[in-house]
């Protein structure tokens, strides 16, 4: 055992005890202490998406439709053996995190070029990255064919001229700023129009489909993180080859928390979600576990910021009639009285006032810049993104 190791684990051990049940006769709380001049902190989910589909479009209507909504991108056209009277089905769901777009896409057959007359015309020059769940595409740039199947990720500058096709599809499309990569523009310009492979790029796949699953869930503190993290590993993916070793420890190191996140996350109103339980399921020692941790402030600490969290969002929602003493216990607390004092410490006030809060008109909440967005078109968006 390591130094420390043994204070830590008894550390841990004391602190993940439960407490005893509550009888609820005799639970109290402590006196709320009303505090008009501090407002609660926007924990809930921040993204809204930006919805279009042609569905609900007659029929002959819904190709002229879809593209009208890809205009700034991309000229779309059908194949041949399709007619806009058969009708284009398609869906395209926005979300904004600031400093990345993602994109979930399902649409039919058809081909897409984006010219030199396009770019001359438009400001757009992100790179994009495409992971296609069904479908295949083929896409040229200066006479290089990319060919992109299932569960494979391409990468492509919207800063140079490319066109292509694709089978019936569904995807999902990452856009980031070109001046995120700032300081590895030469390598990625170096890989354009080209399909990631390797043990590096799964991990990336793996990574990118973790964050689709989770967009509706994702908090403002979240998104910087997020995106900083994609930016890292995309970087690391399309590294020379010398610098693979550090990339693939980087990667792994990246992918494991992430594991680990989700482990706290689908776990929280376990009371054995310990870091003997966390190390059991990621298969990884004690050591490794805190070193994983350490930047958030220890396992112990994350786990409670979690579950903290999680009731801040919950009590924050006006139409959750739980009682509060009942979402401290749906998150993993098991004595009101721990719940009451870890969530004041935490956040400046009560859950009470917390859900006082919520209880106000809606013009009494701030507003978050992804919420602010809501309104925008997918072309303001793109034409916002790393401004």
């Amino acid at each position: 055992m390591a130094p420390g190791d043994g204070d830590a684990k008894r550390q841990d051990e004391a602190m993940a005890r439960p407490a005893p049940p509550l009888d609820g006769d005799r639970r109290r709380w402590p006196r709320d202490v009303q505090r008009d001049d501090e407002a609660a902190p926007s924990l809930a989910p921040v993204l809204e998406p930006l919805s279009f589909s042609t569905r609900e479009l007659a029929s002959e209507d819904q190709f002229a439709a879809w593209q009208a909504h890809m205009s700034p991108l991309v000229e779309v056209r059908l194949p041949d053996d399709r007619s806009p009277d058969d009708g284009f089905p398609a869906d395209h769901i926005a979300w904004n995190l600031i400093g990345m777009l993602i994109v979930q896409q399902c649409a039919p057959a058809h081909s897409y070029v984006r010219s030199a007359a396009k770019l001359r015309s438009s400001s757009i020059d992100h790179w994009h990255l495409v992971l296609r769940h069904s479908g295949q595409s083929w896409t040229e740039v200066d006479g290089r064919v990319a060919e992109c199947a299932p569960e494979r990720l391409e990468i492509r500058s919207l800063g140079h001229p490319f066109r292509g096709r694709t089978t019936d599809s569904r995807s999902l499309v990452l856009y980031l700023p070109r001046d995120l990569f700032s300081d590895a523009a030469a390598t990625l310009d170096a890989q354009n129009n080209s399909i990631l492979s390797g043990n590096l790029a799964n991990l990336l796949v793996d990574y990118v489909n973790s964050i689709e699953a989770r967009l509706r869930s994702l908090t403002a503190e979240d998104l910087p993180r997020i995106v900083h993290a994609t930016r890292s590993m995309i970087v690391a993916c399309l590294a020379p080859p010398a610098e693979h070793a550090a990339a693939a420890e980087q990667l792994a190191g990246v992918a494991l928390i992430e594991r680990a996140r989700r482990y706290v996350h689908h776990n929280l109103h376990a009371a054995n979600l310990t870091p003997d339980s966390m190390c059991r399921a990621l298969g990884v020692s004690r050591t490794r576990l805190y070193q994983l941790f350490e930047p958030s402030g220890g396992v112990l600490h994350y786990i409670q910021g979690r579950r903290l969290m999680a009731a801040h969002v919950a009590l924050s929602d006006p139409t959750d009639s739980r009682r509060i003493v009942a979402i401290g216990e749906a998150v993993g607390f098991s004595s009101a009285a721990n719940f009451s004092r870890a969530f004041s410490k935490e956040f400046g006030y009560s859950p009470r006032e917390c859900r006082n809060a919520a209880l106000l008109p809606p013009a009494a909440h701030p507003v978050s810049p992804a919420r602010h967005e809501k309104a925008s078109s997918f072309e303001e968006w793109l034409k916002a993104l790393g401004s």
